[in-house]
């Protein structure tokens, strides 16, 4: 590393934009000199999304910060934007964005029927409102999102966050099928909602390939829905559809509440 302390500043920022933040962060513990340089605006404002400035102009509370790297690691942190109904946050390790929809920006089978949702606040929860399942006899959750959202060249995984009610019924009867479709592309997939097959601490391979839910490290619990690789750059618009729905049958549940879905990076 000695051969870096003799080149230019200029020089040594231009590596670095090159690399991702924690190759950054690793290279800041060489020296003193090179520590100057790596934290300074122009590395941390090309590890940020290039639409970063557009994203914290809809955060629900301003952002301070004094330094770009300050501010990236303010959005590690996720913030909520666009009115509360989504939170983002960019990843640690790479920069990539990622994305909570809540469950109001959510398109629910018949949704605003009081007889069948009810709309409520939880503690546990970073969204105002998270919606409870009264009882229905066939469940719809539709998302329609936009690709300009996500990181260029990264393959997403889609999550369904949710949690089960001490009042749940009917919600094993049947599986449900998951999907995401883009163009002529569609991921499908078999889950099921029956809680009692998710009550591990961490997904196992079994678990995975089953779709069935298991804990987040927030409390909640999700189900993957599927997966979308991003392979346009960030001018790129292409709008994608999610779902999760019953495709066989009517059968009476309740007792299932949605915080929403979430879009991270997938390693």
């Amino acid at each position: 590393m000695d051969v870096f302390n003799e080149l230019p500043e200029d020089c040594i920022s231009s590596i670095l934009s090159l690399t991702s933040p924690k190759d950054t962060i690793s290279f800041s513990l060489v020296s003193s000199f090179l520590r100057l340089v790596a934290a300074s605006d122009f590395v941390w404002q090309t590890l940020l999304p290039s639409d970063c400035d557009k994203i914290i102009d809809k955060s629900v509370i301003p952002l301070n910060y004094s330094s770009k790297k300050e501010l990236f690691i303010r959005l590690c942190n996720s913030i909520l934007i666009d009115g509360g109904n989504k939170s983002f946050a960019i990843e640690k390790s790479s920069g990539k964005k990622s994305y909570i929809i809540s469950a109001e920006e959510l398109s629910l089978l018949y949704g605003e029927e009081p007889d069948h949702w009810t709309w409520k606040s939880v503690p546990e929860s970073r969204f105002s409102k998270v919606a409870e399942l009264k009882v229905i006899c066939k469940l719809v959750v539709k998302a329609k999102l936009r690709t300009s959202m996500l990181s260029a060249n990264t393959n997403y995984g889609i999550y369904f966050i949710m949690k089960i009610s001490d009042r749940a019924f009917g919600l094993s009867s049947v599986p449900v099928e998951t999907s995401v479709e883009i163009g002529n592309r569609k991921d499908v997939h078999t889950a099921t909602l029956d809680h009692r097959n998710g009550e591990k601490d961490l997904p196992d391979e079994k678990q995975r390939y089953e779709r069935v839910p298991y804990k987040r490290e927030d409390g909640w619990m999700e189900i993957e829905l599927g997966e979308l690789f991003n392979g346009g750059d960030e001018d790129e618009d292409e709008e994608f559809t999610v779902s999760l729905k019953e495709v066989k049958g009517f059968h009476v549940k309740g007792g299932l509440v949605i915080e929403g879905i979430e879009v991270r990076p997938k390693h």
